[in-house]
């Protein structure tokens, strides 16, 4: 058995028995990014044998808040299923959760493909059909959250679920470096930022996620969603909560623990 299907099956069995694993770094310090690629696309691979499709892709770790946060200095990317998709309420046992952490993202959805290398921000305006307000709810099957670049990208990018209000904007009229979000947790105000935390231009960050998934022969399709990296810094969260986010100038977007 390969590292890709002795991990991969590791976290897909914790997936779905929700539970976590001992950070695979600490066990194996010699697992490079592109390890931990193979052993993502291995995961992948069996939660779509449970017929889930892949829907988009998402990057994150972009902000400096977060890579504080995290401990992890670079972005990391994932692949986005409709199994992930969720509305408003979000069902922390019926997905699984184990420690859910709410972030304030611009989703992109596309309506052509972008491959890379060579995709710039100017490509991914020009190839978005709109962008909407989103609730990137990241969670983790690595112990206490206590994780590498390597962990995180075999980890699928630390995703649990997500949630994309109904706000539709499109990006060719907007001045996205400079989209202002604000946050409130069950009513008080919680974190804003700017689309600027993402690389300077969230349009950027997409165009860097289509040129890194390129090398591994990856493609942002039409139709897919991405999720293009936490605004603000992300914040813990259990049942009860709710978290209401408004992407100015676009629209809002609600996340309800249940």
């Amino acid at each position: 058995m390969s590292k890709a299907e002795k991990y991969g099956a590791e976290l897909y069995a914790a997936l779905r028995d929700r539970r976590t694993l001992a950070p695979l770094i600490a066990r194996d310090p010699s697992l490079t990014v592109d390890d931990a690629y193979a052993i993502s696309l291995d995961f992948l691979a069996r939660r779509r044998k449970d017929g889930e499709k892949v829907v988009g892709k998402k990057i994150g770790v972009t902000s400096k808040a977060v890579q504080d946060m995290l401990g992890v200095h670079q972005p990391d990317f994932g692949f986005l299923t409709d199994w992930m998709r969720v509305g408003e309420d979000i069902s922390v046992d019926g997905k699984a959760l184990i420690a859910p952490r709410a972030e304030a993202e611009i989703a992109f959805v596309l309506k052509d493909s972008l491959n890379g290398p060579g995709v710039t921000a100017a490509d991914v305006v020009a190839a978005t059909d709109y962008i909407a307000p989103c609730f990137e709810i990241v969670d983790s099957r690595i112990q206490d959250w206590k994780i590498s670049i390597v962990d995180t990208v075999a980890d699928n990018a630390s995703c649990g679920v997500f949630v994309v209000g109904d706000a539709k904007a499109d990006p060719r009229e907007l001045d996205l470096p400079a989209l202002r979000v604000t946050v409130t947790k069950n009513g008080a105000p919680l974190s804003e930022g700017l689309g600027s935390a993402v690389q300077g231009d969230p349009a950027q960050a997409v165009a860097w996620l289509a040129n890194t998934l390129g090398a591994y022969g990856v493609t942002l399709d039409a139709g897919d969603v991405i999720l293009s990296g936490s605004l603000v810094p992300l914040e813990d969260a259990v049942k009860g909560d709710v978290f209401e986010m408004t992407l100015h100038g676009v629209g809002t977007c609600t996340a309800r623990f249940i």
